[in-house]
């Protein structure tokens, strides 16, 4: 079965750090481009950042840039998200997809709740 699964998700402290993980399966999948892109509560999709399927390109929006960082291990078929400095802002449902601008294939999500 084709599938992206997220995991990592949960309640952390303005400040704090969290990292997701993102488990791919049924495609080849050091061919793709892969990104993450979140949902905050009552708001639409922000795509958050995307990583080529080398590797070696990475690529943010200026909304996170500097705090998080994302990174692939294509061993092991998974990419990450981890997230430093977040802010309550940052609270969302965070997807895992595969492509870099046109996304067609999506996880359950995992939700990040950043609260005191």
């Amino acid at each position: 079965e084709v599938q992206v699964v997220e995991s990592g998700g949960g309640l952390v402290q303005p400040g704090g750090s969290l990292r997701l993980s993102c488990a791919a399966s049924g495609f080849t999948f050091s061919d793709y481009t892969m990104s993450w892109v979140r949902q905050a509560p009552g708001k639409g999709l922000e795509w958050v950042s995307y990583i080529m399927s080398s590797g070696g390109n990475t690529v943010y929006a200026d909304s996170v840039k500097g705090r998080f960082i994302i990174s692939r291990d294509n061993a092991k078929n998974t990419v990450y998200l981890q997230m430093n400095s977040l802010k309550p802002e940052d609270t969302a449902v965070y997807y895992c997809a595969r492509g870099g601008i046109v996304w067609k294939l999506w996880g359950q999500g995992t939700l990040v709740t950043v609260s005191s």
